[in-house]
């Protein structure tokens, strides 16, 4: 396990406008979802990418003419009347242009468990999601109805990673847990933790186990150890948006705070997973505030970054993660963009190390052409790593750069190849 430890710097010094003079800003390019809550990529799309409505439906946005189409309706499964339920994620195979293969994270009818589901394509061209398909591959119970976590990705084939919130309510406390460690520290309960899964239902582990329908993958840190199999790292609250650097690999982890301090977690392409990012008795870097609190377990990670809760600059009271800047602006790459949803602010700043830099606030600077950037409930990629920020009221947006003037996402993927992982 990498046990590797990292110190936060906090730099409030730069503003976007006055690093680039106003050239970077964003452009509206796609709007009328019903409470959007994610996009991605199609691995071998590049016309379109998807967007998820918190009521159940994946959705397939134009990126020539912001056109929407449906690719999955799911919203007869999905439960989403409660604030933090509903579709909360999407992975496509990484050879989904031949396999027609996705996975789908959502908190499911009738009791909110969260349920991540093996799709199959009716057709590729143009791509539509069969709901006859389905395959369960994980079920969760969900104690409360928030934190869910919700987040699915794939870095390496057949290696599915999955956020898990800590089971909802206050201080970690609410799930049969009567004793110091609550949901996040126990290692042998899959809540609050990340999970690296293999997901093909034919290679089932759990043959007895209706609810497990998948493989551990043989180097995740506690095969072979106390704690189950399927963790891949743990300690956390609500992670809310991870992502992988298309670039290095490296992890990105936003786990949104309780009542002071809202944080990044980083960990290393090279880990061996098993990092403990602390919670529930650390906040941030802070001892979690009341009765719960205490030192650092032995093993913790400290964030790379947080911030506390409030009304300035650079403060909020619910992180919304983001992604490493890989696509075609030259200004932007290796910079990691994050927002809060509450303060309605939009940051960046860039790894050095174990600190970070270049601390940016760019609320101001991505005033869009059309619209309003409002409440920011994620980010998202194309297959060339363009940066796409997720307004929860319904609209689509592109970080741009007026340089480049608005030419249509065609014709910038004809000319512009970056490396995948």
């Amino acid at each position: 396990m990498s046990q590797l430890r990292f110190r936060t710097l906090t730099l409030s010094l730069a503003v976007g406008s006055l690093l680039f003079s106003g050239c970077i800003t964003t452009r509206r390019v796609g709007t009328g979802f019903s409470q959007p809550t994610f996009l991605t990529a199609l691995p071998g799309v590049d016309s379109h990418v998807a967007v998820l409505e918190k009521g159940g439906r994946v959705q397939l946005m134009s990126l020539e003419d912001g056109g929407q189409s449906t690719y999955l309706d799911l919203t007869s499964v999905v439960r989403s009347s409660e604030n933090e339920r509903g579709l909360l994620g999407v992975a496509f195979a990484p050879d989904f242009s031949s396999s027609g293969v996705a996975f789908v994270a959502y908190t499911a009818q009738p009791d909110g468990a969260l349920h991540v589901v093996r799709y199959e394509a009716t057709s590729l061209d143009p791509p539509q999601g069969n709901p006859a398909s389905a395959q369960l591959i994980l079920r969760v119970p969900q104690p409360q109805a928030n934190h869910n976590g919700g987040w699915i990705g794939f870095r390496e084939a057949d290696r599915l990673y999955i956020s898990l919130g800590d089971g909802g309510g206050d201080n970690d406390d609410d799930a049969g847990h009567t004793d110091a460690i609550g949901n996040g520290q126990d290692t042998n309960v899959l809540l609050g933790k990340i999970l690296r899964i293999n997901p093909n239902p034919d290679a089932d582990a759990f043959p007895d186990d209706a609810d497990r329908n998948y493989a551990i993958p043989p180097d995740n840190p506690f095969v072979g150890v106390a704690g189950d199999d399927a963790i891949w790292n743990y300690g956390l609250r609500n992670p809310w948006r991870c992502s992988f650097d298309r670039q290095t690999g490296d992890f990105w982890i936003a786990d949104v705070g309780q009542g002071a301090r809202e944080e990044v977690n980083f960990q290393l392409a090279n880990s061996t997973g098993g990092e403990n990012y602390g919670w529930r008795l650390r906040e941030g870097t802070i001892a979690t505030p009341g009765s719960v609190g205490g030192p650092p377990p032995s093993d913790a990670v400290e964030p790379i970054y947080d911030y506390g809760h409030g009304s300035g600059g650079f403060e909020g009271r619910s992180i919304t993660g983001g992604y490493v800047y890989r696509g075609p602006i030259a200004d932007l790459q290796g910079q990691y963009f994050f927002a809060d949803y509450v303060s309605q602010r939009i940051w960046s700043f860039t790894r050095s190390g174990n600190t970070v830099t270049d601390l940016t606030d760019w609320t101001s600077q991505f005033r869009p052409d059309v619209g309003t950037i409002g409440r920011v409930s994620s980010f998202g990629e194309d297959n060339i790593g363009n940066l796409y920020i997720v307004d929860f009221d319904g609209d689509i947006f592109r970080v741009t750069d007026a340089r480049r003037g608005n030419e249509s996402m065609r014709n910038v993927s004809r000319r512009l190849v970056l490396p995948r992982r």
